[in-house]
Order: structure tokens, then C-alpha cells, then sequence
């Protein structure tokens, strides 16, 4: 067995079967993958991909089983390039993060040029998704870290820890009869249509919860995973927007009539991240503190270490988060 042949089917499996495109990324020819799954298959005496002629179909249970360890074989590769990296230069590397455009946009901007400025020779690579695009991003260690606030907790192998509270705000154009309200309800925003976030993104799992306890529907009628969009259909007279309040500019929204709606949802909480057994570099360990003062690298290792979600709760459950 070879490094070589269990970077081939975790390649191929991750490129949906398909060996040419594979062949393209890692530089080399179909046969010569095709083959040397041929020959890991034949070691091990079991089939890892279905074929349906030349071509693969799915990955057998088999496979499944092989895959997974395959992964973590190759994460430990990883953490053992990263370990000659960071003694050799530790102010040189990539660091990639995979998160949602509300963080993107709003959150990491800041923390984004100010850790430029301390490491310049650390290239970043930010990949936009969905929550659970994220969180396989992160288990299959296509990124070094996720940020997110929801998707992540059907991933067992990903160690999340609490980065800050948040809440959300209404947005009406001027003239709205909710504009002239000093507080609004529940009730108050169930009689107009809504503009909100596409459900599984940014804590609209909150928003429904709340409508839901209510015993109200909410007339959904335009969703979005882009804060800017939302409020551009809100101004368009499409309806009442609810959306993360760190997506209102004071300055660009000035057309706009924002509404605290604290009171109306649970706070949500947005997490940073990564699989279990990573090698964190310094910079990356500088970038999570930076990004969530409060995880120290001493706090950070702790929960690397926390062998169960029940004890990464415990780890966080007195901590004070910022709220935003």
C-alpha cells in the first residue's frame, strides 16, 4: 500500500468519480490512477469504487470504511508538513478558511487586513458555501477552519468553539408603517411579507423557532444568502427584511429604517473551527485569537484535546461572549 494510492482514491472520490478530472488536478494521467486504485483494490480484496464498464458508479460500503481512515492518514500528512513548515519558517504558509458571505462581508474584513499586516508572507484562501459546504470543507480538510453559525453540529470529527453572540434587526423603507413603531412584535412582522435568509444560513433557524412558538407562520415570500440582496428587494417594496444586525451600514442603509428585533429572537452564535487532530500553526492559532479574543491558544489546545461535544460544552459553558 501507498501514500500515492490513497491520495488517488481520495481524490477521485472527492471529484465525483470522475478520473479525468482528477487526473487533470493532480497533474497526471487517468491510466496511471486507474490503475494504481486497481492495484490497491486487489491488495486489500475488496472493491473501493462500483464500475459499470470503465467507468466508476459509487463508492462501495467498503470503500466508505477505507475512505475515512484514508482521510485522517492524509490529515496526519498534512499536520507533519505543517510541523516542518512552522520550524523552518514560521511566518510563511497559506491559511485557508471556509465561511458564509455574512461573515465574509461583515465580520472578517478587519481581522482579515490587520492579520495581513502582521503576516505578509501567509497567503489566505477564503471559499464562500453553504453551512454544511463549510463544515465538509472543514472535516475533509479541504480548509484549515470553518466560521459559521449553523450546519456544524451533524460533524462529529470538527472541534467548533463559540466566537460571539448576535442578534438580528427589521429593515423597512421610509413611509413603512412599521417605521413609525418604537418597538415592534411577532405579530407586527406576521401581517407583511418577508425578506430573510435562505433557511440553514445565518441563524434563520432562530427566526423560524421563534414564528413557531408563537403558534405564527411567516409569509416568506423572497429568501436570499446575501444580506446585501435582501436589502436591496426590501427597498424595491418586495417586504420586511430580518437580517443579521452587522449587516446594517449605518452610512450606505441611510434609505433605509432599521429596528432592534433583539428582543423578538434568541441570540445566535457563530463559531470558528476545524477537525480534530489538526496542527495549528502560529499564525493560525494568532488569527483565531485575533478573530475571537477570548480563544487563547492555551484555550484553543484545551478544546483540541476535549475527547466529546459534551466536554467542549463544558469547556465554553461560563465563557462571556461579545454580542454584535
Amino acid at each position: 500500500m501507498k501514500l500515492q494510492q490513497l491520495k488517488y482514491i481520495w481524490e477521485v472520490a472527492h471529484h465525483d468519480l470522475n478520473v479525468s478530472a482528477t487526473a487533470q488536478v493532480l497533474y497526471t494521467s487517468q491510466p496511471g490512477i486507474s490503475k494504481q486504485i486497481r492495484l490497491l483494490e486487489d491488495e486489500l480484496g475488496v472493491e473501493i469504487f462500483a464500475r459499470s464498464g470503465k467507468h466508476l458508479t459509487r463508492i462501495t460500503p467498503a470503500g466508505e470504511a477505507v475512505l475515512k481512515v484514508a482521510g485522517e492518514i492524509l490529515g496526519k500528512v498534512d499536520s507533519i508538513k505543517q510541523i516542518a513548515q512552522e520550524y523552518s519558517n514560521n511566518k510563511k504558509g497559506s491559511l485557508s478558511i471556509a465561511t458564509t458571505h455574512t461573515q465574509a462581508r461583515y465580520a472578517l474584513p478587519g481581522i482579515i487586513e490587520q492579520f495581513i499586516q502582521t503576516y505578509p508572507e501567509v497567503s489566505l484562501h477564503m471559499h464562500q458555501g453553504t453551512p454544511t459546504q463549510i463544515a465538509e470543507m472543514a472535516a475533509d480538510g479541504t480548509v484549515d477552519m470553518a466560521i459559521a453559525t449553523e450546519g456544524m453540529e451533524h460533524f462529529s470529527d470538527l472541534i467548533m468553539m463559540p466566537c460571539y453572540r448576535w442578534n438580528r434587526s427589521i429593515v423597512v423603507p421610509r413611509g413603512h408603517p412599521l417605521a413609525a413603531k418604537g418597538t415592534v412584535s411577532l405579530e407586527d412582522i406576521a401581517n407583511y411579507p418577508i425578506v430573510t435568509y435562505v433557511f440553514g444560513f445565518t441563524g434563520r433557524s432562530k427566526l423560524d423557532e421563534a414564528f413557531l412558538d408563537q403558534e405564527l407562520v411567516p409569509n416568506v415570500v423572497f429568501t436570499a444568502t446575501d444580506a446585501d440582496v435582501i436589502k436591496t428587494y426590501v427597498r424595491l417594496g418586495l417586504g420586511v427584511g430580518i437580517l443579521a444586525h452587522m449587516a446594517i451600514d449605518p452610512e450606505r442603509d441611510r434609505d433605509l429604517v432599521t429596528l432592534d428585533a433583539s428582543h423578538l429572537f434568541e441570540a445566535s452564535i457563530t463559531k470558528i473551527g476545524m477537525r480534530k487532530g489538526t496542527f495549528l500553526r502560529g499564525y493560525q492559532y494568532q488569527f483565531i485569537e485575533k478573530f475571537a479574543p477570548h480563544l487563547t491558544k492555551e484555550v484553543v489546545e484545551k478544546a483540541m484535546h476535549c475527547a466529546s461535544r459534551h466536554e467542549l460544552d463544558e469547556l465554553f459553558k461560563n465563557t462571556p461572549l461579545p454580542t454584535y
